[in-house]
């Protein structure tokens, strides 16, 4: 048994010192899973992989209360709080206030090196992502861990029950689904 379920279950039997236990223990795995995760998003993204660990963990503190019924159900938590907080970023930038209506950003000091604004591809997918949450759960949350969060094929499916070979066929329709989805709405 790993420290990280031995600390959950303290918080499931209400041990309230052990969610001060919880976050050093589960640090480092997340940060990893933040900086793999934002090392796919396109360039100019504003959030770092601390501040995207930090910002899960508050959520995750603040939205189940310590209810993780285990590693898994946790890790896959953060995974989801992460991928709220990614297209949460992403409505942001693309609202009006923050220059969504603007097509390129313009550095002022460099005037000829134009950015590129905010992807609409990010809100798209969690759309399609959500429908298919309605659909099939499991290979929804196979998306988050394995997209979102960052983990391998393997340590998705180990962490959702379900066999790597599993995990590579619910991947590959979830990738199809989720691209068909996305293009017939464009």
């Amino acid at each position: 048994m790993s420290d990280v379920t031995r600390i959950l279950e303290a918080i499931e039997n209400g041990d309230t010192r052990a969610v001060d236990k919880l976050l050093p223990a589960v640090y480092e795995d997340l940060r990893q899973l933040a900086a793999q995760k934002l090392s796919r998003e396109k360039p100019g993204q504003t959030l770092q992989a601390t501040a995207l660990v930090h910002e899960a963990y508050l959520r995750l503190a603040v939205d189940a209360k310590g209810n993780w019924t285990g590693r898994t159900h946790f890790y896959a938590a953060a995974a989801e709080a992460m991928r709220r907080i990614l297209i949460d970023n992403a409505r942001r930038k693309k609202r009006l206030k923050r220059g969504g209506a603007v097509q390129r950003r313009v550095e002022l000091d460099e005037i000829d090196l134009p950015v590129e604004g905010p992807s609409d591809d990010l809100i798209e997918l969690d759309e399609a992502l959500s429908k298919l949450e309605l659909m099939d759960q499991t290979k929804a949350e196979l998306v988050k861990l394995h997209y979102f969060a960052g983990l391998t094929l393997e340590q998705s499916g180990q962490l959702l029950g379900i066999s790597h070979r599993t995990a590579k066929r619910y991947w590959a329709y979830a990738r199809a689904w989720l691209y068909d989805q996305i293009t017939s709405t464009s």
